[in-house]
């Protein structure tokens, strides 16, 4: 009864692990600074079953548990956020909405290339004025015939338009509630805008979306109707360890770089290192890394227990994304000027942390989420 990980995880992570640093490593400095989305490399990740770990072999998947997924996003995270971002919401809100809540025929449809990597789905749940509100959708879907039309926006949509995007989930109100539907990349009326410009994440790719008059037909609705925003919640307690997990990643590359360049580092006559405003400063950031680490794959384990990780994963996303942001801090602050500057990798790792505690659910909602399981009163 223990959540450390099998033998078969870490020579998991060990593929893993290589190919990030020979196939990725060498090309995210550019990728960063060109705010590049690397297809060749995505569709690489779906060459070595990546997106497809935690799907059954009847759908082209690996039909392995959640604490792989976790250990592929760390580790791809590891060597670059948005390569790992990418992972974790090709799988958690692109493809696993359809294969939790589909039919067979949406699965036989569209999970094949999803789980292969060959193209990606995308989660359109936050709207503009709504947030973290998730449950103030105003976008609307009303019925025309056997047809859904679909009017509303979107914000902050990862792959969502990518030369690879198939698919977009979105939300929206009928008169059932807050309904689910799959729209196909290329639809009538599903207006994919401008790239935003990010302080982060830069070779990620991310989108408002407009919906106008968006027409699919209801072959293409997820779900029972008014079942579409309790449906999404269930999938954010995923997407919430996964987040974890790459913060995690996060947390660990700047560990070990800045221990890396402390024993490297000359100044006054040794390495910086030996200075108590260093080694402490790291001291700390290795018991973050090391509670980061047990929070995630022990909701990672409750997960492939079948048990409930709500609370579970709140607290890991919490925990370890504000871990990764006090380690890109520290990682700078080692580095010193060297920090400051883009061509250091620290210096990415700083504009790609803050994210982490913002999407899918801030820490303030983490913080509701665990207060609400701890009995205390609610508005």
């Amino acid at each position: 009864m223990s959540w450390e990980l099998a033998e078969e995880h870490e020579a998991f992570r060990q593929v893993v692990r290589d190919f990030a640093e020979k196939e990725l490593g060498p090309h995210v400095a550019r990728w960063d600074e060109e705010h590049h989305f690397p297809v060749e490399a995505v569709q690489a990740m779906g060459d070595l079953g990546l997106f497809g770990i935690v799907f059954p072999e009847e759908w082209g998947g690996g039909g392995g548990d959640f604490a792989s997924l976790c250990v592929a996003i760390e580790e791809i995270g590891r060597v670059d956020q948005s390569m790992g971002i990418t992972l974790s919401a090709g799988v958690g809100l692109g493809a696993n909405p359809i294969y939790r809540f589909g039919t067979d025929d949406q699965r036989s449809r569209w999970l094949p290339d999803l789980v292969a990597g060959r193209a990606l789905g995308a989660f359109g749940l936050t709207e503009p004025d709504g947030g973290s509100d998730a449950g103030a959708t105003r976008s609307t879907a009303r019925p025309d015939g056997d047809d859904w039309v679909i009017n509303g926006s979107k914000a902050f949509i990862t792959n969502s338009g990518t030369p690879i995007t198939s698919v977009v989930t979105v939300t929206a109100r009928t008169d059932d509630g807050i309904s689910a539907f799959v729209v196909e990349a290329g639809t009538t009326g599903l207006i994919v805008e401008p790239p935003y410009r990010k302080m982060g994440w830069h070779a990620s790719d991310t989108h408002g979306l407009t919906l106008d008059d968006c027409r699919v037909p209801d072959a293409n609705r997820l779900g029972e109707l008014g079942s579409g925003f309790r449906n999404f919640l269930t999938i954010l307690d995923d997407g919430r360890v996964a987040i974890s997990a790459l913060a995690l990643g996060c947390a660990r590359a700047c560990l070990e770089q800045s221990v890396a360049y402390a024993n490297e580092r000359q100044a006054f006559g040794g390495p910086i290192g030996r200075f108590q405003g260093v080694s402490f400063a790291l001291a700390d950031v290795a018991v973050a890394v090391e509670n980061a680490r047990n929070l995630t794959y022990k909701a990672a384990w409750l997960k492939d227990q079948g048990r409930p990780i709500g609370t579970a994963a709140a607290m890991a996303k919490l925990y370890s994304t504000e871990a990764a942001v006090h380690a890109t801090r520290v990682a700078t602050q080692v580095f010193g000027g060297a920090g400051f500057i883009d061509e250091t990798p620290v210096s990415r790792f700083y504009r790609d942390a803050k994210i982490l505690e913002l999407g899918e659910g801030t820490s303030e909602i983490q913080r509701i989420v665990i207060a609400r399981a701890l009995g205390l009163p609610q508005d």
